[in-house]
């Protein structure tokens, strides 16, 4: 049995407090194991100036980490599953989907006085600036308001809160998950409803990568897999596959399980929000993924083929 190993990681804050949550819970489990943590910078994380949806191709924020699991420079991968492309290089597979934290999409007005401006997002006066680099996003904020400014927002957490508070922008809208794991859950305005705001494929939930071949890193990590997680994501993610999405693509979708059944919520926008296709499905979870495939045809048919043929520049 292996006494050390390596985990392939992003730099920021935030994707060292997935890294770190793993090698926690594999220590937990196995007292004794070595575990060290590299920090591997992405084609994702050297380009800041541009919108992540112009940069375009798929796999931005793990291509060079894939690269170091290839070579043996890394074990496994921590990624966010929001950022992990539907395809893999021949010889890695996703082995394992954690527990997922809220899904949702949080509102982050501007502060003053330590109060916020506004209550919430129905607030927000004419024209106001919302930053964010999510088409998905700011395709179903232009939607309900197509009167705001949607500014972009790169950079870490921090990086982005310290704009928002240098009074760049009037909002932000941000993942609830990374706000919660990294602390700033008072900054949170207001929790978006699934119907104001559909999440990202997979948004809250941590995956891990690894060689298909490696056993023993396959076995070592299993126990973290949590199955009614992988279910629902799985099947976000099958219908990311049937729709060619890429992570920076007007493309949303939520699976749960309730009552025994999974229910998939999915939608397909234009990029300046005038018009959002709407499907779900439900059935049962051993067919989740065929039910994501099925969804993304229905969504194909209801006119999310030519919104997607305009955003990737076909036809």
């Amino acid at each position: 049995m292996k006494n050390k190993i390596v985990i392939g990681t992003r730099g920021s804050a935030l994707a060292l407090w997935q890294a770190e949550w793993v090698k926690a819970e594999l220590q937990r489990r196995n007292p004794g194991l070595s575990i060290e943590l590299s920090k591997i910078k992405t084609t994702g994380d050297k380009i800041l100036d541009v919108p992540l949806a112009k940069v375009g191709g798929k796999g931005l924020f793990v291509k060079e980490i894939e690269e170091a699991l290839l070579q043996g420079e890394a074990d496994i991968a921590v990624h966010s599953m929001k950022d992990v492309p539907t395809e893999f290089p021949a010889g890695l597979h996703l082995a394992v989907i954690c527990e997922r934290e809220d899904p949702r999409d949080a509102f982050v007005a501007a502060m003053s006085g330590g109060k916020f401006k506004v209550r919430g997002f129905d607030d927000l006066g004419e024209g106001a600036k919302i930053g964010t680099s999510s088409l998905r996003r700011s395709c179903q904020i232009l939607n309900k308001r197509p009167d705001l400014q949607i500014e972009q927002l790169r950079g870490n957490l921090n990086t982005r809160f310290r704009k928002l508070d240098e009074g760049m922008y009037d909002a932000i809208i941000l993942a609830v998950a990374g706000v919660k794991r990294l602390g700033w859950e008072n900054r949170i305005t207001e929790v978006l409803p699934y119907e104001a705001s559909l999440p990202a494929i997979g948004q809250g939930a941590v995956g891990i990568e690894c060689r298909t071949q490696d056993d023993e890193i396959n076995r070592l990590i299993m126990p973290l897999d949590h199955i009614g997680t992988s279910v629902c994501v799985r099947a976000e993610r099958a219908l990311l596959k049937r729709l060619e999405g890429g992570c920076q693509v007007p493309i949303a979708a939520h699976a749960r399980l309730e009552a025994g059944a999974i229910f998939i919520n999915g939608l397909v926008g234009s990029v300046n929000g005038d018009r959002l296709i709407r499907h779900s499905i439900q059935g049962r979870p051993d067919e989740a993924e065929a039910l994501g495939v099925q969804l993304a045809e229905s969504l194909l048919a209801m006119g999310a083929k030519e919104i997607l043929d305009e955003v990737y520049g076909r036809g």
